[in-house]
């Protein structure tokens, strides 16, 4: 399918990272004017350069998702740089090596770690979602992209603040799709499964990422790009007639039983 972007203003959280940078450089592919936010100012700047001397209309910007303030000027800078918006990626998560080694079940969750991991995760993306209808809505028009994950789908004996953070986010999407579809704006959210993005990879143990791979149905573990094209496809035009959906992104982890690998190895010898 071809579709295009040209002209759309879309701002990504997370802009900088493994997943979010795959979806800026995608949507500037497809003709997108992009604001590339992420706390770490000094990459995202690197990134606004790269897709700039491609010949895209790019911006970096930092955002604390934690500091409501952070968030608000996230989107009057767009504003006045663009003069409208047309879309977001909520993509920025509370997910770093050390946050992972710390999220773990909830006999063991520790009060600061769980209220840090959804005033990130969850509050952080409800205020830029509620920024972004205050523009979108008298525009009468705009797509919202939320990053959920795989993870709110099912139990895991780990990262139970993650998990129950994004099935908070799923909630939320459908929430904003029902009171916004008439007027125009149009709210899904993406469910990756684990993705190779560099920091995957690097901190990863070698014996999980084979049982992931194992579980996975497809031969390969996805990488960011098979994630930004399904949020560039749900920002576009041709996907007019999507709202209120939760699309898991993740090789088919998220619809078998654990465990079917080696069941089918046993049935098949």
């Amino acid at each position: 399918m071809s579709y295009t972007l040209d002209g759309k203003v879309s701002i990504v959280t997370g802009g900088a990272g493994g997943i979010g940078s795959a979806v800026c450089r995608i949507l500037a592919s497809h003709g997108a004017r992009l604001m590339v936010a992420d706390i770490d100012l000094g990459r995202a700047e690197t990134l606004a350069t790269e897709l700039r001397d491609t010949g895209a209309e790019a911006e970096a910007i930092h955002v604390d998702l934690g500091d409501e303030s952070s968030v608000k000027a996230m989107f009057s800078t767009t504003l006045a740089r663009y003069g409208r918006l047309d879309a977001i990626n909520n993509n920025a998560a509370l997910l770093t090596p050390e946050m992972a080694q710390r999220d773990l079940d909830i006999e063991h969750m520790a009060t600061e770690d769980w209220d840090d991991t959804f005033r990130i995760n969850t509050r952080g993306t409800m205020i830029a979602c509620r920024e972004a209808l205050k523009i979108m809505t008298p525009q009468g028009a705009g797509a919202i992209v939320n990053t959920a994950s795989n993870l709110a789908l099912q139990g895991n004996v780990i990262q139970a603040a993650y998990s129950a953070s994004k099935a908070a986010i799923i909630q939320m999407t459908r929430s904003i799709a029902t009171s916004h579809g008439k007027r125009g704006i149009r709210c899904n959210a993406v469910l990756p499964g684990l993705t190779g993005t560099p920091s995957a990879l690097a901190h990863l143990p070698q014996e999980l990422r084979e049982t992931v791979e194992e579980e996975t149905l497809t031969p390969f573990l996805g990488a960011p790009a098979d994630i930004a094209h399904l949020v560039a496809f749900l920002i576009s035009d041709e996907a007019r007639y999507i709202t209120g959906q939760a699309m898991a992104a993740d090789g088919g982890t998220s619809t078998h039983i654990p465990g079917y690998a080696r069941l089918q190895r046993f049935f098949q010898g």
